[in-house]
């Protein structure tokens, strides 16, 4: 196994468009191609369009494909409808987060699972090791997808420009089979964004045609190449978790706010059943920490690891931190004693190298688009 980064079929092209390339979890990926601003503003007000090949896709098919899912994740999978996705995470026994996932129905008997680039060998491990005795086979398809996503309002007229396919029809974690600029694809409208937009799941030969093909229908509309810089302060300002910042194998979902996603009403064992039931209790009672927004009052950023300090005592710690284009002001995501958790709880600060900055204590998400 050599070390060198992998390359997406679309590396030339990043090249060629003066990216800064970065190593993202073993893979060469775009960090920028000019200014990240721009790109996020971009993504915001018009469009952007984003290489995603590094995400890990995993294919489940046979007539057990769903009872494995609904065994190894914390979802019900089950009610997930074809041609429909759904938000889950995948979790230890111990009830920590391996990786939050998407799920995508292809068919009666096909699912499709898309895992951070960072988690994608240690979630196909997991699946393959719990669909043991299960009729249904767990293939490793990172080969077989180049993914392409294109962000913000104008990307469903930049799409319809090269598709016959019913967009209007298509609702948000929704996805269908279709052609796109001639080539076939599985279209998504899901992000990552906190924009409108869809992914595009196409083989990785037809990956530059289609991007070029894109590139050539938004050139009208203020469309973008924007590199995972900008997806950071995106996602961040959505409020949406990071794996590794806002989610870890020592956190539950419980924890990290997002209780929702572990369906306990499902049939049968899950792994991880009896440490989340747990987990819910001690969060409904007794809640350690919880994740919050911060809004700084002043120019400093936060990063992850810093301390969130009350009164010189140490009460959370910044997931993740960064400039907000939108707001025009630094953001952070953090973890707080429940105590100093409410919105406009006063006197909290960050421990920025030494100095305590003032913050406000927001409830996620920092942005929300109009619908």
């Amino acid at each position: 196994m050599s070390n060198a980064p992998r390359l997406t079929a679309l590396d030339a092209l990043h090249r060629s468009l003066g990216a800064t390339m970065t190593d993202f979890a073993g893979w060469d990926m775009p960090l920028r191609y000019g200014s990240e601003r721009d790109e996020h503003n971009a993504v915001r007000t018009k469009a952007g369009l984003f290489d995603l090949s590094h995400m890990g896709e995993i294919t489940l098919t046979g007539p057990e494909a769903v009872k494995v899912l609904d065994y190894a994740l914390v979802g019900n999978i089950s009610t997930v409808g074809v041609g429909r996705a759904r938000y889950t995470h995948i979790c230890q026994e111990d009830g920590g987060i391996l990786d939050d996932l998407i799920v995508y129905r292809l068919g009666e008997t096909e699912f499709m699972v898309v895992a951070n680039a960072s988690n994608a060998q240690v979630v196909l491990d997991a699946l393959t090791e719990r669909a043991a005795g299960f009729d249904a086979e767990v293939r490793d398809d990172r080969d077989a997808y180049a993914l392409i996503a294109v962000q913000g309002p104008q990307s469903p007229g930049i799409l319809a420009s090269l598709t016959d396919a019913d967009l209007d029809g298509l609702k948000y974690y929704a996805g269908l089979p279709g052609t796109v600029a001639g080539v076939p694809a599985l279209i998504a409208r899901t992000g990552y964004t906190g924009e409108d937009g869809f992914e595009l799941f196409v083989a990785p030969e037809h990956a530059v045609e289609l991007w070029q093909a894109l590139t050539k229908a938004g050139e009208g509309v203020g469309l973008v190449p924007a590199g995972l810089s900008c997806r950071d302060t995106l996602r961040l300002e959505a409020g949406m978790p990071l794996y590794g910042h806002e989610l870890t194998t020592s956190l539950t979902p419980f924890d990290a706010g997002l209780g929702r996603v572990v369906k306990f009403e499902k049939e049968g064992d899950f792994v991880g059943r009896a440490a989340l039931e747990a987990a819910a209790e001690r969060a409904a009672t007794n809640p350690p920490r919880k994740l919050v927004g911060l809004v700084a009052e002043g120019r400093r950023v936060p990063r992850a690891g810093f301390s969130v300090v009350v009164g010189g005592q140490v009460v959370g710690e910044v997931t993740s931190g960064a400039p907000s284009p939108t707001l025009g002001k630094p953001i952070a995501m953090a973890y707080v004693d429940a105590a100093h958790a409410a919105p406009g709880t006063s006197g909290v600060g960050v421990d920025i190298r030494g100095t305590h900055e003032p913050y406000e204590v927001v409830a996620l998400p920092f942005y929300k688009r109009q619908k």
